[in-house]
């Protein structure tokens, strides 16, 4: 009777074992790293856009770092709010912007409106501009009023979308295909910087800020060397010799430059 009684308890122990183990979640595993960025695909190609939003994040220009890894010296511990970073404007072998430069409304260097060779001299070439209150703003070069003393501002070319409407220049699937990157700002304010994944046409890069991300107003930054550092997601492009940079943060993050 003794041993009959042990079968059922030991049965009945083995029963609500396996019931617990059946009600145990399965392993969940690790989700991926948060981005700072999206990826869209736009008339077949791929791009990854990154969004400023004055109400959400500050933005700082830097020159002189010429890479992701000097940039993230130089921010230390204020490395942890960045949410991703990406040059900014066409410079000269030295790495020195060859346009309009403004850091916290001092201008570094001026406006230029020369005509010459290379993308930057496709006229219309354009500025990005951020006020002191943080909201941004793409123009062409020759709306660009130095009174309006702008807390940063990159200058850089050509213009892509200006007013509703492609760049004339640009052709809607030329032959140069690039990495290419550049930034607009949609009617709600948002600034877009998009970077593709992959080679691209002018046109399609246009287009991508017109009739994707609705921009009236959109600026190429560059191409070849275009670079984006997605910090939250660990993507940091190894290119070593950019020019300006982008920069931002998480609003809350650091102190307001």
């Amino acid at each position: 009777m003794a041993a009959i009684r042990f079968r059922l308890i030991l049965t009945a122990a083995l029963a609500l074992a396996a019931c617990e183990a059946e009600e145990q979640p399965a392993t969940v595993p690790a989700a991926a790293p948060a981005s700072a960025c999206e990826q869209r695909a736009f008339e077949g190609a791929h791009f990854t856009l990154c969004r400023y939003d004055p109400a959400r994040h500050t933005i700082v220009l830097f020159t002189g770092q010429r890479s992701f890894e000097a940039l993230e010296a130089e921010l230390g511990s204020r490395t942890a709010g960045l949410r991703f970073a990406m040059n900014a404007g066409m410079y000269d072998e030295a790495g020195a912007p060859i346009g309009l430069f403004v850091v916290q409304g001092r201008q570094r260097r001026a406006i230029n409106r020369r005509p010459g060779a290379g993308n930057f001299h496709l006229l219309p070439n354009g500025v990005f501009v951020v006020a002191a209150d943080g909201r941004a703003a793409v123009m062409t070069s020759a709306a660009y009023d130095p009174a309006s003393e702008p807390h940063w501002a990159t200058q850089s070319g050509p213009m892509l979308v200006i007013d509703g409407a492609l760049h004339p220049a640009i052709a809607p699937n030329g032959e140069s295909l690039n990495i290419r990157n550049g930034v607009g700002v949609d009617a709600a304010g948002i600034a877009w910087f998009a970077i593709s994944d992959e080679p691209v046409s002018f046109g399609r890069f246009a287009r991508l800020f017109r009739d994707s991300l609705t921009c009236r107003n959109a600026l190429y930054l560059d191409g070849t060397v275009s670079s984006l550092w997605d910090r939250p997601a660990g993507r940091r492009d190894a290119y070593s010799r950019l020019g300006p940079l982008v920069a931002v943060f998480d609003r809350d993050s650091r102190k307001e430059e």
